[in-house]
């Protein structure tokens, strides 16, 4: 049967979106379990049952109302792929997974579920998983078409204390049958890019608006509409991430892997560069009202110098030493100047610094 023909109720989706991580509110994504509702609703507008979909959320409060989903623990989307879905045996699936993600020492994708802490990341080795998908276990199942909307930054860059579990699913026999699209949303060793204002992942809108009519598309004819929506938004400077493309079928291989990822710029010189970007930043008498719409506790304590630059990195340094303190930055610049490329620019820099030894996305 063509991937055109497969009927909706022959399609299997499983669909995450994670946003909140049992490490605590550093890891909070704001996006993910949006994304996966509207890609729900793209679903069921092309005839998929609800019987068909199985939804697994860690949404922050008020993200998805009176809406049931399935926990995103890493028992349950164990269950996921080691039960579920090769039990069905569906002509179809679909994987949408949205939340953190990194690169391990071996280059395989690792998929942090909900209950990953700092000390446990508890996760799904994406490259297992497909692995499992395309033994005998899984009958049926021919055409797998995945979107993963995560960054794939390289995992020792976060400097967490422990190394990643490792775990690898049992497979069975090797066959030829099943094809396989898997899209990237970051490239290796890149970060994902994420709207908090908007909660939406940059990857996801744009695959969500580029997504036909047609349940299974032509992957190459997405992914060059996407990847041509992505060189555009990279181009104009709100995101570095560059997609990318891996299609395994019994007639033919096609791996298109994004441009390598910049030498990294330390979080906390991104931040004053994105800060220094703004004109007010290079006038002292603007800089002061800009001190002045900060809380007075911390303006009290805040070392000041004449020079733009140094002044600056006083203000930065004095900030990030209080809770919440880079947001009320963030917020008085934006106050001050509300240009929307240059405010992106300093959301996701702020991010940067925020997360830490987080999870990086």
């Amino acid at each position: 049967m063509s991937r055109r023909a497969v009927p909706p109720d022959r399609v299997f989706a499983l669909v995450v979106g994670i946003e909140q991580y049992a490490a605590g509110s550093g890891w909070d994504l704001p996006g993910p379990a949006r994304d996966a509702l509207r890609f729900r609703d793209w679903l069921r507008a092309r005839g998929v049952p609800d019987s068909q979909i199985q939804l697994h959320l860690a949404p922050l409060p008020g993200s998805v109302p009176g809406v049931p989903f399935r926990p995103a623990d890493h028992d349950s989307l164990r269950r996921a792929f080691i039960e579920d879905i090769p039990d069905r045996g569906d002509e179809a699936l679909w994987v949408w997974w949205g939340g953190h993600g990194v690169l391990d020492a071996d280059d395989n994708t690792r998929l942090h579920t909900c209950d990953a802490t700092s000390a446990d990341r508890r996760n799904i080795d994406l490259e297992s998983a497909l692995a499992r998908l395309r033994s005998d276990v899984t009958p049926g199942h021919g055409v797998q078409m995945w979107m993963v909307d995560t960054c794939r930054t390289f995992d020792e860059a976060h400097h967490f204390p422990q190394s990643l579990p490792t775990e690898r699913f049992p497979t069975g026999a090797r066959v030829a049958e099943h094809e396989q699209i898997l899209m990237f949303a970051a490239g290796r060793g890149q970060r994902a890019g994420n709207d908090p204002e908007r909660r939406l992942g940059v990857f996801s809108d744009i695959v969500l608006d580029a997504l036909s009519d047609e349940l299974l598309p032509d992957p190459q004819t997405l992914f060059g509409t996407v990847k041509a929506r992505m060189d555009a938004l990279r181009a104009a400077g709100p995101t570095g991430q560059d997609s990318g493309l891996r299609l395994e079928s019994p007639q033919h291989t096609f791996i298109r892997r994004p441009a390598p990822a910049p030498a990294p710029v330390a979080p906390l010189g991104r931040l004053i560069d994105a800060l220094m970007a703004y004109p007010l930043m290079n006038d002292r008498d603007e800089r002061q009202t800009l001190v002045n719409e900060l809380p007075s506790a911390v303006v009290a304590r805040m070392p000041r110098h004449p020079l733009p630059r140094t002044d600056v990195i006083g203000i930065v340094r004095t900030l990030r030493r209080r809770p919440d303190g880079l947001r009320h930055l963030y917020a008085a610049v934006t106050l001050l100047d509300d240009d929307p490329d240059r405010a992106a620019g300093l959301s996701s820099a702020v991010d940067d610094v925020l997360a830490g030894p987080g999870p990086g996305m």
